[in-house]
This record gives C-alpha cells, structure tokens and sequence, in this order.
C-alpha cells in the first residue's frame, strides 16, 4: 500500500478552557455553582457581586458624594477600556450544546483554576455532629459503672452491632477472643448483655427480630393496656402475624378481632430497626433551581433569584488597566479581566439554557401541573433537544442535579422524563402516569382483600393500558409497596 497526503476539510467544535468552563457550569448543582462562584470571587480581584442600588458594603463609591462624582469618569473610562479590549475576543452566545464525544474529549478540572484554596474545608462536616451508632453506644458505656473485665466484654458486644441495632456477635465468639487468662464465663457475658440490652434506643443489641420487639415491649409500664397480649404474640405468633393469618391468630389467642387490632395497634408502634435512629449521615439540602407559578392561570417559569449572586467586573480594578502596557502587574490585570468575562459570560449562558429547557419541559407537562401525576406524558430527552434545537448530552446535563419547585412540590428535572406504554386507543401513556394509577388503586382497595398484581394489570387493562403483571410488579416494588399478602389488615 502506498502511503499519501490528503488534504481534508471539516468542521469539528474545538474543546477550549472557556468552552469547558461553561459546559462543566452548566452541569453543576445549585450547591456546587454556589461554591464555584465563590471561588471564582475569592480568586479573582476583577469579579465582584452586583448588590441591589449598588449598595455595596465597603465600596469606595460610598464613602463619600465627592469621591464618587471624581471616581464617575474613571470607571466609565475603565468599562469602556475593558470592553473595547475584549470585543474582539468575546464571543455574543456560548456553543455550551455539544455532542457526548465533544464534552468528554478532555476530562474538566472539579474545581476552579485559581479555587485552590478551600479543596478540604467543609464547614458542614467540621461542625456538624459525628455520632453515630457505635459512638452513642459506647458514649453510655463510659458512663455505666462496671469493671474492667465487664467493660472488654461491652466493647465487644458493641463492636458486633450492625446499623440496625442488631447484635451478630454470640455469647461464644466473645469467649473465644477475650483473653483466657480473665477466667470469664458464659453466665458473665451475659449479665453484660442484659445490661447493655436497657442502653437507649429501645430493642438495642436483640439478636433477632422478636427479641427487638420484646425488649421495647419489656420498657413499657405494666398497667399499658394490652402489652401482655402483644408480648404473647410477638414471643410465639410473630410468623402468623408476618403472614397476616389474622384468623389463626384470633382462634390461638383467643381473642375477639376488635381485641387484636387493638394489640397490633400496640406493635405497630415499635420500631423493628432501633439503631436506624442513630445516624451520622449528613442532611442532604435542596434548592431549587426553577420556580413554576400560576398566576391568573398562566403557568410562569423562572429562575430561581436565590441560587446565585449577579457577578459584574470591578470597575476600579479595570480602571487600573494601562492600554499598550505590557509589564507583568498590567498582563495580571487583563488576564484576569478576561477570565471575569468569560466566568459572566458562562454564568449567563447556564442560565438561559436552563430556562429554555425547563420552560420547554413546563409546556409539555402542562397537564401534569393542572392535574397530577397521572395525567403525565411519556417524554425523553431526544423530545426536548429537538424542541429547542440542542444536543441529547446538553440536555442530560442540564436536567441533571437541578430542581424545580411548583405548587404540587419539589421535582427533579428528570422526574418528567419517562418512558412509554402502548394503550388500547393506539396512544400513549408515560410509565410515571401508570406508577400513579397503580398507587391510587392500592389506596383505595379493602385492606381486608387487597387487590393482586394479576388483579391491577386487569383493572388497568379496563382502562384501555396494557400492563403485564411482571411490569405491575415491577412499578409496585420500584414505589417499595409490598404484595398483597403482606397489605391484608384489619379493618
């Protein structure tokens, strides 16, 4: 074969740092843009926040009427300076719609360039709280009086914990491993377990699902009404119970119906999963990015004022810029004037793009916002690129991590994208619509007969949706409702 030249023309969207910045921007959450922005205004001496009347504290401009009259003709001059400067290399619309393999040609920075400072600092994580399960254990261990040895043996037990409260350590295992030379028996370990098991929550350190019951049971006062019956059947009925076989459970306790929901009313207040109460896992906040309204029945979508500062370029900072300087001090300021722009520039290209493509979702969700979840259409991305002109991945990105708040409650912006079932009529009908009709259905069934999957998939089909019985099953489990058998109750 022999080897050529071949001149070959193309077009091809170049991956350039501004053009990466405004991409990255745009798939950033609320709380991360929060945290890039105030990067940014920490790094850069040209970026500033635009407070409200240009009431900026501490602005020289506010010192005094005769400063600001002398200081007028500089900063004009410097915003005319800086903009003649960058005219020419600041583009009027950002390209931040880009094909998967545009995006992912370079991996982008997490953080700000110049953001080098706070990589670590969570304040947060410093001041919030760290106990959590063991912690607590072990907090009320220091202040329980027992000796050394007893002390080891509650160490160990406390160690064999899980999340839930549960104990996987046996009596045996901590024999084996404690030291020999202690002489400890099995009686020994325990009497540490008895006292261990009376620590706070209640049912902590059972071994098994009954045990957890009785031992919260066991901290009720005796004149609960009740409690005995709930102890008789937790200790030798819970299988009836989990089965929901009311019937057998009336003929072995021989109590009447009222009498037993009275006594399940009891159990259903114990909590089957105590060490869940305990938690060092840190709240998870949302802001949302877009408000939908009604106002005189016009539905109207905005962005959230809230979520980010209005950033403008320092005009005492540009002032200082000297045209044809080339020294050091005078590149350091012009290149950080660029960078401002670019930042602005970017920050109004995520919000446009995002107000787009949430006005878009708003319109073709119409129905969802005037009448609930089950009147929701099936949609997918590719609807709203071709809607408004942009690739898939811009749109994936900038559903992503962002919320919008409406009068029927907080949503992802993914949450109105769903797939589509086929209905009788040769239509449509969004698998989010169906999830809907599914849960409105269980809530209305008779507690005493609930309906089966193979019983909703009919009632549906009567509706003119086809849905098997595996795809009701599998809704049903996604919404974690359980079967059937275990919905029966008394009424």
């Amino acid at each position: 074969m022999k080897a050529s030249l071949q001149l070959k023309m193309g077009q091809q969207l170049t991956m350039t740092p501004q053009l990466q910045q405004a991409i990255r921007l745009l798939q950033l959450s609320t709380l991360d843009l929060q945290q890039e922005i105030q990067e940014a205004l920490d790094s850069n001496p040209m970026l500033e926040e635009e407070y409200l009347n240009d009431d900026q504290p501490d602005s020289p401009s506010n010192e005094s009427s005769e400063n600001t009259s002398a200081e007028t003709p500089q900063a004009e001059e410097a915003q005319e300076l800086s903009d003649q400067w960058s005219d020419d290399k600041m583009p009027d619309e950002l390209p931040v719609d880009s094909q998967w393999d545009d995006t992912f040609q370079t991996t982008a920075a997490t953080s700000s360039s110049q953001g080098a400072v706070s990589d670590d600092f969570d304040y947060d994580a410093r001041h919030a709280t760290t106990d959590d399960l063991q912690g607590h254990l072990e907090w009320q261990l220091n202040l329980t009086p027992m000796s050394d040895t007893d002390m080891e043996i509650a160490t160990m037990l406390i160690d064999g914990v899980d999340s839930d409260g549960y104990l996987h350590t046996s009596i045996e295992d901590v024999l084996g491993a404690i030291d020999p030379e202690l002489d400890v028996e099995e009686d020994e370990v325990a009497a540490v377990l008895k006292r261990l098991q009376q620590f706070d929550p209640p049912g902590i350190f059972a071994r098994d699902l009954p045990e957890c019951l009785l031992l919260q049971l066991a901290q009720l006062p005796d004149d609960t009404p009740w409690v005995n019956e709930a102890k008789q059947v937790v200790a030798n009925y819970i299988q009836l119970l989990g089965n929901h076989d009311y019937t057998t459970l009336m003929r072995k306790m021989k109590i009447r119906e009222e009498d037993l929901r009275e006594v399940l009313g009891l159990i259903k207040t114990l909590n089957p999963k105590p060490g869940a109460m305990i938690s060092s896992e840190e709240p998870e906040y949302v802001v949302p990015d877009v408000l939908v309204r009604n106002i005189r029945d016009e539905w109207r979508v905005e962005l959230n004022p809230e979520i980010a500062p209005k950033l403008r370029v320092n005009a005492d900072y540009a002032s200082l810029i000297r045209r044809a300087d080339n020294s050091a001090d005078n590149s350091f300021l012009k290149d950080h004037l660029q960078e401002a722009r670019w930042f602005i520039k970017s920050l109004q290209s995520r919000n446009d793009t995002l107000l787009k493509v949430a006005t878009k979702i708003v319109e073709y969700q119409l129905d969802f916002f005037e009448e609930g979840e089950e009147a929701m259409k099936p949609l997918v991305l590719h609807d709203i690129a071709e809607a408004v002109g942009m690739h898939e991945s811009t749109i994936s990105r900038v559903t992503t991590q962002k919320y919008m708040h409406t009068p029927r409650g907080i949503f992802e912006l993914k949450y109105f994208f769903s797939s589509h079932v086929s209905t009788d009529s040769g239509g449509e009908c969004s698998s989010t619509a169906i999830r809907a009709m599914i849960k409105k259905l269980i809530a209305d069934e008779n507690p005493r007969k609930p309906y089966s999957d193979n019983k909703i998939s009919t009632l549906l089909g009567e509706k003119g949706i086809k849905v098997a019985r595996r795809t009701v099953a599998k809704y049903r489990e996604a919404m974690m409702i359980p079967p059937s058998n275990e919905r029966k109750q008394l009424v």
